[in-house]
């Protein structure tokens, strides 16, 4: 006998296990929301998993909706396109913004390194091939549609959503879906509970079920000021007379970089040596900054100070120049977690010279090469080719744009009544246990931690 009022359900699709590819599909009955649609990074493993067969048919999803425009969480969307999703693409309008030149740059990346492989060879495919083009990314472009902040959006009779601000990046939101006669709150990717740059995160309302991020749920960040940190290391790198080089995130972490080194300068904390921004992608990201002032805390001033910090290097035979120059600087260049870019070109010139810094700012998933910085690897591979590490490698948590284990919590508290379960997502295995542990005996919630491809039935 055929079931009259389904129950909504969550498949986890991806961003479990792991802190990339974040993918988590509600259905009831023949309608399928797709919350976020990310890319696999950094083990190969995880990777190959975007080349795979999508796990259902992308024509029968009714609707994606993206809590921000990291790659991670909007970098599949041109595939599912391309393999037949018709519907429409909901996120607030800096997340639009953001999504076009991220998406864009990736594209880019890697139709170039697909070039850059057959040109040199190192390929084990012949001929490599990018996973997807500039123009399967206009295409996807052409489903986006602008939601207004906070406020409740209809899809269809059964189902609406709202976002509300989470002060992960600009434009980020944690979304209420309610999908039949059920609330479900997906958080995203939560911001520090004072964000350098951004609004700090609105508060959560009573939800049924709650799909919490777990990066940093095993950790707490120091209680040390970026400012002093940045300070400290710059001045520490340009007294060896060498280069500081930080692979930084484009979206987010570039602008709190130039954010604290405008105020820096002005305060003449820092010697005047030259700083670049070699990521056209972050630096697009600035000028998208600069034109939603609603979504952050800067005064005119200051986001003035923002954009005039750096030199902003827009063609690559200017980054080359540059990576080619003895003179002590700072260069903030893509990508975050060193799996591409021009950050790699500065690292082939910079790595081998103990006078030279490398800065991590920003979450490191496994096996990337930011990680095997961090965890002292005395060769890295780049372009096929064994580069030795001989400069110093420093880190900045404290720049992370994810909440540590006290800020989710904090976070959860604010919810007037515990959900009925919680579902804990995009972390590595240890953070996503250190956080259901957490949660469990300070808020004796129930809490769950899927598995990839999941399926959980949420009744009513």
């Amino acid at each position: 006998m055929r079931h009259q009022n389904p129950q909504p359900c969550i498949q986890f699709l991806g961003g479990v296990g792991t802190v990339t590819g974040s993918k988590f599909l509600v259905s009831l009955g023949s309608e399928k929301i797709l919350i976020d649609c990310g890319l696999f990074q950094g083990l190969k493993e995880l990777r190959l998993q975007n080349w795979a067969e999508f796990p259902i048919d992308p024509r029968s999803i009714t609707a994606v909706v993206l809590t921000h425009a990291h790659l991670d969480h909007s970098g599949y969307l041109p595939l599912l396109v391309k393999k037949g999703f018709a519907g429409k693409i909901y996120c607030t309008p800096p997340t639009r913004d953001l999504s076009k030149i991220i998406l864009e740059d990736s594209a880019e990346i890697q139709e170039e390194d697909a070039d850059y492989a057959n040109k040199k060879g190192y390929s084990k495919h012949d001929p490599a091939k990018p996973l997807y083009t500039i123009e399967d990314v206009r295409r996807s472009l052409r489903h986006f549609t602008v939601v207004p902040n906070s406020d409740w959006f209809k899809i269809n009779d059964r189902i609406k959503f709202r976002f509300k601000p989470n002060g992960h990046i600009l434009g980020s939101a944690f979304i209420e879906l309610k999908i039949g006669t059920t609330k479900i709150t997906f958080s995203g990717d939560m911001g520090r509970k004072n964000p350098i740059i951004l609004n700090p995160s609105s508060s959560p309302e009573k939800t049924d079920f709650l799909i919490v991020e777990s990066t940093y749920g095993d950790r707490l960040h120091p209680n040390l000021s970026p400012a002093r940190e940045l300070k400290r290391i710059i001045n520490e790198t340009l007294a060896r007379k060498g280069k500081l080089i930080i692979p930084s995130f484009a979206v987010g972490r570039a602008q709190d970089l130039l954010h604290l080194l405008s105020q820096l300068r002005a305060q003449n904390d820092i010697p005047n040596v030259p700083i670049y921004l070699d990521s056209p992608m972050g630096i697009h990201a600035t000028d998208i900054f600069m034109a939603h002032s609603k979504w952050h805390k800067l005064k005119n001033n200051e986001v003035d100070a923002l954009g005039r910090i750096a030199v902003m290097v827009r063609k690559q035979r200017n980054s080359i120049e540059i990576a080619e120059k003895k003179q002590s600087s700072i260069i903030i260049a893509g990508s975050g977690m060193l799996s591409g870019g021009r950050v790699l070109h500065h690292l082939e010139k910079c790595l081998p010279d103990e006078r030279n810094t490398v800065l991590i700012v920003g979450f490191q998933a496994a096996s990337t090469r930011g990680r095997l910085l961090k965890e002292g690897i005395p060769e890295l591979k780049i372009h096929g080719k064994y580069i030795p590490v001989h400069a110093r490698i420093e880190e900045i948590s404290g720049l992370s744009a994810h909440g540590d284990q006290k800020e989710i919590l904090d976070w959860l508290k604010q919810f007037k009544t515990a959900p009925k379960n919680t579902f804990i997502v995009h972390g590595e295995p240890q953070a996503s246990d250190a956080l259901r542990v957490c949660i469990q005996d300070r808020l004796g919630w129930n809490c769950t931690i899927p598995k990839p491809f999941d399926h959980f039935i949420l009744p009513n």
